[in-house]
């Protein structure tokens, strides 16, 4: 995730900051920024549900672009949809001014998925200084465990910042 997203200015509805997302505002505007500022997970087809510090939610439709031998949801597909959202969870979890990079990912692939969509939650296991870890946990749509991302982000700040 970047240090900030293009469009959008401290304190604005875009702005993905802990403040300017959490409170129950319509987080539409701030979703769209997050989305557009990972162009392969756009690319696939991921999309945000909702983003606060505590939970980010997205989704992946499966489709037949995205699919291994069988008919099978690509473990790749899954592991950009898990990054993602947990690199969403990760960000809203910075201190101001700071940005995120996944510097460790691990997956576990529970069940395949041959249709319908995968919805991905992520929420922070430890938010630090400097790392931020989230578990992202992966469900098709009848609400069965797919797969299970644990993912390690680092917290870069600008230098000369704490």
């Amino acid at each position: 995730m970047p240090d900030s997203v293009p469009g959008s200015t401290p304190g604005s509805a875009s702005d993905p900051t802990p403040a300017a997302t959490a409170g129950g505002g319509s987080g539409a505007p701030g979703l769209a920024d997050l989305l557009a500022a990972m162009p392969l997970a756009s690319h696939l087809g991921v999309t945000l549900d909702e983003a606060t510090p505590e939970a980010a939610r997205g989704s992946l439709a499966w489709s037949a672009e995205l699919c291994t031998v069988g008919g099978v949801l690509h473990g790749g597909a899954l592991m950009t949809l898990a990054d993602a959202v947990g690199a969403v969870c990760a960000y809203l979890n910075l201190p101001a001014g700071a940005g995120t990079s996944t510097v460790e990912s691990k997956t576990n692939f529970l069940r395949a998925v041959r249709s319908g969509g995968v919805h991905a939650t992520a929420r922070p296991l430890h938010v630090g200084g400097t790392v931020v870890v989230v578990q992202t946990d992966l469900r098709d749509d009848e609400g069965r465990l797919v797969g299970q991302t644990t993912q390690t982000q680092l917290v870069l700040t600008p230098k000369g910042r704490p």
